[in-house]
Parts: C-alpha cells; sequence; structure tokens
C-alpha cells in the first residue's frame, strides 16, 4: 500500500488556537509526500479584538514549549503561521523570529509575513494593493513592514469593521473577494491578501482572472517559501500565477 501524504518532507507549523483556515488551506494545497504537522500558539485573549496590542503580544510570547513539542516530529522545515504577529513589529523583528526557531530546532524556518515579501520579489514586483481583515492600525503596520523592504502600497482595502478571532475566518470566499477587488487598481502590480485564517487560497484563481494580476495571500506564499527552500517540485500545487514561476526541483 502507498499513500501520497508521506516520503519527501514533513512539515511543522505553527498556528494560531482560534485559527480555522491555516490547516484547511494547507490541506487544499498539500503536494504528494508531504505530511503536515501543526502545533497550536498561544500568547493572544481570545474574548479581544485581535488588534495591535493583541498580534504583537502573540508574535512575542514564548515558543519554547512549542518548539519542543513540534520537534517531536523532526520537521524538515518549520513555518510560523501568523502574519500580524510580526508585521507589528517590523522586518528586523521578524527575520530574527525567523533565525530563532532554526537555531532552536535546527531547521529552516518561514514566517508568514516573511513569504509574503518572498513572493512578491519573486513575482518581480515592487507595487502591491493590500487588503486584510485585520484593523486599520495593523494595516498601517504591514504597509510599513512593506515599505521597509522595498515594497510600496498603492491601493488598500480595509475590512471596514472590527472583527473578532473568529470573525476572520468565517468571512466566506465571496467576502475575500470583493476585498481583494477593492484593493486593485491602476498602478497595481499584484495583490496581497493577508491573514492565514482568511479563506484566500479560495479566492486566488478567481481574482486573478477577473484582474490579470498575481495574487498572493499568507499561507499560499508559506508553502512555496517552504518548498523552494526544500527543493520540492512544485507543478503540482496550482495556486495562482506564484506557482506558476515553478524552478526545477533539487
Amino acid at each position: 500500500m502507498t499513500t501520497r501524504s508521506r516520503g519527501k518532507a514533513r512539515f511543522g507549523i505553527l498556528v494560531p488556537f482560534t485559527n480555522v483556515n491555516l490547516e484547511a488551506d494547507m490541506a487544499l494545497l498539500c503536494p504528494d509526500g508531504v505530511s503536515m504537522h501543526f502545533a497550536r500558539l498561544g500568547g493572544y485573549d481570545v474574548d479581544e479584538i485581535p488588534d495591535e496590542k493583541q498580534m504583537a503580544g502573540l508574535g512575542a510570547s514564548d515558543l519554547g514549549e512549542t518548539l519542543r513539542l513540534i520537534g517531536g516530529v523532526r520537521p524538515h522545515i518549520v513555518m510560523y503561521g501568523c502574519t500580524s504577529a510580526t508585521l507589528t513589529h517590523g522586518p528586523s523583528f521578524d527575520q530574527q523570529l525567523a533565525t530563532d526557531i532554526k537555531e532552536k530546532i535546527g531547521v529552516p524556518s518561514v514566517t508568514a509575513a516573511g513569504a509574503l515579501v518572498h513572493a512578491i520579489r519573486t513575482l518581480g514586483v515592487t507595487k502591491i494593493g493590500f487588503s486584510s481583515p485585520y484593523v486599520g492600525a495593523i494595516n498601517d503596520d504591514a504597509i510599513a513592514f512593506f515599505a521597509e523592504n522595498g515594497v510600496e502600497t498603492v491601493s488598500r482595502a480595509d475590512i471596514g469593521r472590527a472583527l473578532g478571532n473568529y470573525g476572520q475566518g468565517e468571512l466566506t470566499p465571496d467576502e475575500v473577494y470583493e476585498l481583494a477587488m477593492r484593493a486593485d487598481g491602476a498602478d497595481v502590480q499584484a495583490i496581497v491578501l493577508s491573514c492565514t485564517d482568511m479563506r484566500s487560497v479560495e479566492t486566488v484563481e478567481r481574482v486573478e482572472a477577473a484582474t490579470g494580476k498575481p495574487v498572493i495571500t499568507s499561507n499560499q506564499a508559506m508553502l512555496y517559501q517552504a518548498m523552494e527552500m526544500l527543493g520540492l517540485d512544485m507543478s503540482e500545487v496550482h495556486c495562482g500565477k506564484l506557482f506558476q514561476t515553478v524552478r526545477p526541483a533539487a
């Protein structure tokens, strides 16, 4: 008996404890031969609006026990699956977090925020339209984060209301599509949909068909960078123009 879910690589993925869509997205995208193993992250209050203070607290929370437990599966790479937790701290913090995870667990690490930047650079664009389900202050942090990485946000679409920890994940693909379309503009070269708990993966090809522009999402970008770092063949993953920039497997 053979199985598609083992043999090439094991991915360890850290996910905020109220997030319901990161695991589902990875199940949709999971390539042949890769198994995915998840550990939940705390460090924020489920009953509070996930604003910049809450998400900064998550980013700064201790990962020691979480990494010890995910290390039990001997992953080949670890993904840090919350975008806003490091967007609120800035690029230096995000890069240091990836370095710290690598040093503690002994394998490469990818962060959601860093993966967005990597995807933007992979596609060769410098001007983006940005949308997310975050409160406005986190979107301000996100735009500053991209600017420090040489990326200009020329159009932005806020959700327009404060969503709770479960509200972000409850947005429908149609609502995500409308949010993405509001982020488009004449000077936009790519549309970025930020948040690992937003159902963006399901809208990528629909938005690309409507705009003719590449769409980058947090979960799609993390998977792309992780597979690239491990030299895995990306030709079987179908999630927009990003995965069409395929490099030969190592």
